[in-house]
């Protein structure tokens, strides 16, 4: 039985994640996605202002290696702001780095929400962030040169890493659907920070807000999945997934 467990688990496609934090497998991935195997490596991130994202950019191209020799056939680097903050083209450069180092197709969480907001044909934005107002500053400009109108973002302004886990669900969901309301025409509402746990909140916010809901997580996953070649549909979990 041993083996055959390992034999069946060695036969998945494996999704390796370069997670900022030390929680390396979110346990929304094997939720989604059981029919895919996730392997991950920290990178240690402390912070989530600039000066925190510049001390472990060189790490990410050497995790991406370290995660293909593991037997990852494609990689994401599970950090939205970690990759928009230095624009379009370094979220462009970050991927390129991470494809040379290990040989495999990748994708930064930025580039997936992005995919994911073009699927559902948003273009107005209401945003809902975990940032500061610096971060969420360098977030509009990627949204705009990604060609997105940003028509109102709010933030919590968490910079300590840890501070996440105090987001409540009830919380994030009365927070994003506010910041939706107090939108003047946004035709979705993108919740930007892979710590918040959103998955559950995709389903009763669009059904709250009647838009389609991106998410830095889940649809980060959504679009690794992709990368592998499978289908990534999952119903139940807002539009964008039950479509994919």
């Amino acid at each position: 039985m041993a083996a055959g467990t390992a034999s069946h688990a060695a036969a998945r496609p494996t999704l390796g994640l370069i997670a900022p934090v030390d929680v390396t497998v979110p346990p929304e991935a094997p939720r989604l996605y059981p029919q895919v195997r996730f392997i991950g490596q920290s990178i240690g991130l402390k912070t989530m202002t600039p000066e925190g994202y510049d001390q472990v950019l060189e790490r990410i191209a050497p995790a991406a290696r370290s995660l293909a020799g593991a037997g990852a056939a494609a990689i994401v680097l599970m950090g939205t702001s970690l990759s928009f903050y230095r624009g379009a083209a370094y979220n462009l450069e970050l991927t390129r780095r991470m494809q040379a180092a290990s040989g495999r197709p990748a994708i930064t969480m930025s580039t997936a929400v992005c995919e994911g907001l073009r699927s559902v044909g948003a273009r107005r934005l209401a945003v809902a962030t975990a940032y500061d107002a610096e971060v969420n500053a360098r977030l509009k400009v990627f949204l705009h040169e990604e060609g997105f109108e940003v028509q109102l973002m709010r933030g919590l302004g968490v910079e300590r890493v840890q501070d996440i886990t105090r987001v409540t669900q009830e919380g994030l969901l009365q927070f994003s659907a506010a910041v939706y309301r107090s939108s003047a025409h946004a035709d979705a509402l993108l919740i930007s920070c892979g710590g918040l746990k959103t998955l559950d909140l995709l389903a009763p916010l669009e059904a709250r807000c009647g838009v389609p809901v991106v998410s830095s997580l889940p649809h980060a996953l959504w679009a690794g999945v992709r990368l592998l070649g499978i289908s990534a549909r999952v119903a139940g979990y807002g539009r964008l997934l039950s479509q994919a």
